[in-house]
């Protein structure tokens, strides 16, 4: 039975760590540019992540998810933890921005946590390729074609998959009225 790159990392062997550079620099090169307003900060991202990975890989499960799921979080967690970090150093020159924010956004933000909060719950309800599909697009911020490359899946497919997904979950949130015309007409 063949091991996966990560099984391997975890059990010392140091081709594999070259194996895993190649096949998911690219995936974890993406999704650090798309959240680091700098090339220096992405390139110290990478490494960060990497290291993550390699720290980590004895806690991947293939019977859980995919390799490529499971480096893609543990990026975005990475991801989100410097830009926390960088976030709480606020610079000068920002704070008369903040400082005149609107007393309302407080409210803004609730409704956006509640939304997402049904919206995920929703998300439970749908085949576990159109879910995967849709967490890799909203979440990871992957494209269409990224996601055809990570998971294996055609094009056509991640798409169709996309698209359904989409309007099942708006038909389960109640968004969806196309149904209701048409069944009046």
């Amino acid at each position: 039975m063949n091991q996966s790159v990560l099984q391997r990392i975890a059990q010392g062997d140091k081709s594999a760590v070259e194996e895993c550079l190649n096949t998911y620099g690219g995936l974890v090169w993406s999704l650090a540019r798309r959240m680091c307003p700098k090339t220096d900060d992405a390139e110290d991202a990478v490494q960060e992540i990497f290291i993550e990975v390699w720290k980590n890989a004895e806690r991947f499960d293939d019977a859980q998810s995919s390799e490529t799921t499971f480096i893609a979080m543990i990026a975005r967690r990475r991801l989100i933890d410097r830009l926390r970090y960088m976030n709480r150093r606020i610079a000068p020159d920002y704070l008369e921005d903040v400082l005149a924010e609107p007393s309302n956004r407080a409210d803004e933000e609730m409704q956006t946590l509640v939304e997402a909060k049904e919206a995920a719950k929703v998300m439970q309800h749908l085949r576990p390729e159109q879910r995967q599909v849709l967490l890799l697009s909203i979440i990871q911020g992957l494209s269409h074609q990224e996601i055809s490359d990570a998971t294996g899946m055609p094009l056509g497919t991640v798409k169709t998959h996309a698209r359904r997904g989409l309007l099942q979950v708006r038909e389960l949130l109640g968004l969806d009225n196309s149904k209701n015309k048409e069944v009046s007409a």
